[in-house]
């Protein structure tokens, strides 16, 4: 019997905020549109539909840029709700076709279909399949591409946007990929990409006329890896393990920048407050526990503090973790500076096995039920519905990107 040829499914949403932001407003529809905020404030762009990308408009570039390459755009504020909920929906669809589907972010997964051709047919029918039911269920496009690796598969899908579907064959691996420019290669950046070229790479076929010896001499390990990659094999830390494993988030952050600065106590307060809550929340809903917190403070002149806590015992309550980063601010702020941006990170976490004291510690036990039943009206309502007192004033859009916390598919450890 022939070995089982591996197929893997590359799914990525077709313009995603974009069109999830044109469900809604259908007056949109073909016109330039960029996601993340107003022209006029400090934000960057978090999504640009392909009608202001010909202008030279792209995710993370300032707003304000955005608005002088294309000032006849039209801006739209954020819903990272309306963002989650749909890419759910898609996470349903895609489990039906198989149990291994791995988000990698909120608008892209990896599916393994092997040995699904009696469920769903031969690859390319499958998905032409999974195309049509993600557009009839969801009224959004994608792209699908697929390979016999996710680097493939990855490569693939870019060539089938926008709303396509494209195929490596199994053996084709090496010409698809020799044509192609070394920075297109899922994980090089510029840095890479000079030292490649001061060695001749230009091309991914390139490597060919290197052996992996002198890669790992002139770039390590991930000169090793740069070979497997231009070979079409999933190596390096971007395609670690298998897909749908689960590894859990390093840490968990939210950063917020002033559209005006500011020195007001005040307003500090509340954003610090309010920060701390957005990432409270977030461990709550991994139920993990963290052991460090860290403070960024950034002034007007972009000048960047950071500054890390680490606690006797984890924690993931709002109150405690305000606590601790105020006490962090208060220490190192420059009394009558003008802030530009503040950020909340929380890191060194783990799953919480015994506390030792909390049946002890009645306080800190009615505040964990309390918050718990404040994300359960967050649930139902919306992140912004509720906030403690501290942070009326510090509301803000939460910042739209594509690896928000709580992926759908990360299975959250049970509940004690």
């Amino acid at each position: 019997m022939p070995d089982l040829v591996r197929t893997v499914f590359h799914v990525d949403m077709d313009a995603f905020f974009v069109s999830v932001e044109e469900l809604f407003d259908p007056a949109l529809k073909g016109k330039p549109v960029v996601v993340g905020g107003q022209r006029h404030e400090r934000g960057v762009v978090s999504a640009a539909s392909y009608e202001a990308r010909k202008f030279g408009v792209h995710s993370a570039m300032p707003l304000r840029t955005a608005n002088k390459l294309c000032p006849q755009a039209v801006f739209v504020d954020g819903h990272p709700d309306r963002y989650r909920q749909y890419s759910e929906k898609v996470f349903a669809i895609m489990s039906c076709f198989t149990p291994q589907v791995e988000m990698v972010s909120i608008d892209e997964a990896y599916l393994d279909m092997s040995g699904t051709d009696r469920l769903h047919g031969p690859p390319l029918l499958a998905a032409h399949k999974l195309h049509a039911r993600i557009k009839a269920d969801t009224a959004l496009n994608c792209s699908i591409g697929i390979g016999t690796s996710r680097l493939i598969a990855k490569v693939c899908s870019g060539k089938a946007k926008p709303h396509g579907v494209f195929y490596a064959l199994p053996g084709q691996e090496a010409r698809l990929l020799a044509p192609l420019d070394v920075r297109d290669i899922p994980g090089v950046g510029k840095v890479t990409e000079q030292k490649l070229h001061s060695l001749g790479i230009l091309h991914v076929g390139d490597f060919a006329r290197y052996g992996d010896g002198f890669l790992e001499q002139h770039l390590g390990k991930w000169g090793l890896a740069l070979a497997g990659k231009a070979r079409g094999e999933d190596a390096g830390a971007w395609f670690e393990g298998e897909i749908g494993e689960v590894e859990g988030p390093k840490s968990i952050s939210h950063e917020h920048t002033y559209n005006s600065d500011t020195s007001d106590r005040e307003q500090i307060d509340a954003t610090l407050m309010r920060l701390s809550e957005m990432v409270g929340r977030r461990l709550r809903e991994q139920r993990l526990w963290a052991r460090t917190l860290q403070l960024k403070l950034r002034y007007k002149d972009f000048t960047t503090h950071t500054r890390a806590h680490t606690l006797d015992e984890p924690t993931q309550l709002d109150n405690e973790i305000f606590h601790h980063i105020h006490r962090l601010f208060e220490s190192n702020w420059q009394q009558g500076s003008l802030v530009r941006l503040l950020g909340v990170q929380a890191s060194s976490l783990a799953s919480r096995t015994v506390q030792a004291d909390f049946l002890e510690d009645h306080t800190r036990g009615k505040w964990e039920q309390a918050l718990s039943a404040v994300d359960r009206v967050r649930d139902k309502f919306g992140e912004t519905s509720i906030t403690l007192g501290t942070g009326m004033r510090g509301r803000f859009r939460e910042r739209t990107h594509e690896n928000p916390a709580g992926l759908p598919g990360k299975p959250k450890p049970a509940a004690e």
